[in-house]
């Protein structure tokens, strides 16, 4: 028989903010494009805290913190994963790059290797594109490689912030099977 732990329970077995910024980080980070739903944005940061992530760049017109919208989908988390705001996210890549961070855009091309069979190398920084566009030409071409999530059904896509779960927690699973 499972007996299910009750929110207390939960909440005393988590980190404070202070102790969370003890805890070492995952060398990955996530850099949001254009991301038009502040609750795809609020969503990612969740997952961001969940997997241990070190930082999210918000770029483009995508949300940022502070906002009540985001903090409501977000419950907090938008405190304790690191973020920077860029403007423009062509300047966001390139700082990433500066710090010797491979860019891995999450978008099916040609070229695109499955999330599952993909080596990665780390420091790593995944791209999310636009909802509806994708990622951009242009930020496409600065990505040092592309992969994608398999679909098994109709639909081609997942939503944003549900993709950034899947590859978050594959890039988590083969961080802990490496080290």
């Amino acid at each position: 028989m499972f007996l299910k732990r009750n929110n207390d329970e939960l909440k005393a077995d988590r980190p404070t903010l202070e102790e969370n910024n003890s805890i070492p980080k995952l060398p990955f980070s996530f850099l949001l494009e254009n991301i038009r739903s502040v609750h795809n944005v609020g969503s990612v940061f969740r997952t961001g805290d969940g997997i241990g992530c070190k930082k999210i760049y918000l770029s483009g017109y995508t949300a940022f913190p502070p906002r009540k919208d985001l903090s409501k989908v977000a419950l907090g988390s938008e405190n304790s994963v690191t973020w920077e705001q860029f403007d423009d996210p062509i300047e966001a890549a390139k700082h990433i790059k500066n710090k010797n961070i491979k860019l891995i855009a999450l978008e099916q091309t040609y070229s695109s290797k499955s999330i599952y069979d993909f080596k990665w190398e780390f420091p790593v920084c995944v791209v999310l594109g636009n909802e509806v566009k994708g990622i951009s030409e242009e930020l496409l071409h600065m990505s040092d490689y592309s992969v994608e999530i398999p679909m098994q059904g109709i639909k081609q896509s997942l939503n944003v912030s549900v993709a950034a779960g899947v590859v978050g927690y594959q890039i988590l699973n083969y961080y802990k099977n490496k080290i």
